[in-house]
């Protein structure tokens, strides 16, 4: 009986250091894995063209209202003085 208890011990130490050594694995793959910054340029470059495309919807919008607005109201007015034409 004495030899059954001693290997319960023995088998239940072994299982906690087992424990031990995997959480410790655990937290410095983890730690690894918080230092790495490997894919920092990706995000960059990844950020960069984001707000490229943000800024020149922006200018399109912008050159959009300003021929609809201005340009295109004279340059039709002037396409149907030209075949009105009378002379």
């Amino acid at each position: 009986m004495k030899n059954l208890i001693k290997q319960a011990e023995s088998k239940a130490i072994n299982v906690s250091i087992m424990l031990r050594n995997k959480a410790f694995e655990v937290c410095e793959r983890t730690k690894g894995v918080m230092t790495n910054n490997e894919g920092q340029g990706t995000l960059d470059v990844a950020i960069t063209v984001l707000i490229s495309i943000v800024l020149g919807a922006l200018i399109l919008g912008g050159l959009y209202l300003i021929i609809s607005g201005t340009v295109l109201p004279t340059i039709t007015q002037k396409i149907k003085e030209m075949f009105n034409y009378q002379g």
